[in-house]
């Protein structure tokens, strides 16, 4: 039987004794959207989230974690990062930034901690699933773990729907 190769994000759980499990899901290249991870893991949308790597006019780089199925509110995250004006990272400066590629970005171990906040709705559920830090891998914990861990804020992130 094939033993999957540990991550670093799950490696740094592991030393910190957090509660998780490891979530294989087969990789669609041309769909590494959210929704896609959540149809293969047969899970609720609102519990498969996204990270996301913005930039600020003040403050630089930081991290967003949203429901796969949400988009980031810019004004929001300008706000409750202590920014005026925020942007997406352009793709190309993600792997330099963050160690990490899209579709398998993770809020855990990234190249340099970064201010994280994550949506509040993940309260509302026993467990969530965030990227293990590569594509075709999901971790499965608790969002109060995940929010301790990597020192989150819960914010409202998300464009009104």
């Amino acid at each position: 039987m094939k033993t999957e190769k540990k991550t670093n994000a799950a490696r740094l759980l592991d030393k910190a004794g957090v509660i998780y499990e490891t979530v294989p899901y087969e990789v669609d290249e041309n769909d590494l959207a959210a929704t896609h991870v959540a149809e293969q893991l047969h899970e609720d949308i609102a519990q498969v989230f996204k990270t996301l790597v913005l930039r600020g006019d003040r403050n630089g780089l930081f991290v967003c974690v949203i429901p796969g199925d949400a988009e980031v509110d810019l004004k929001k995250a300008a706000r409750v990062s202590g920014n005026k004006h925020v942007s997406m990272l352009p793709m190309k400066e993600l792997l330099p930034a963050t160690g990490y590629i899209r579709g398998g970005c993770s809020p855990i171990g990234m190249k340099k901690p970064l201010p994280t906040y994550i949506h509040e709705s993940c309260a509302h559920h026993p467990h969530i699933y965030v990227s293990a830090g590569r594509r075709g891998l999901q971790l499965k914990l608790s969002p109060n773990d995940l929010t301790t861990f990597v020192g989150a804020t819960l914010a409202d992130l998300v464009e009104d729907r």
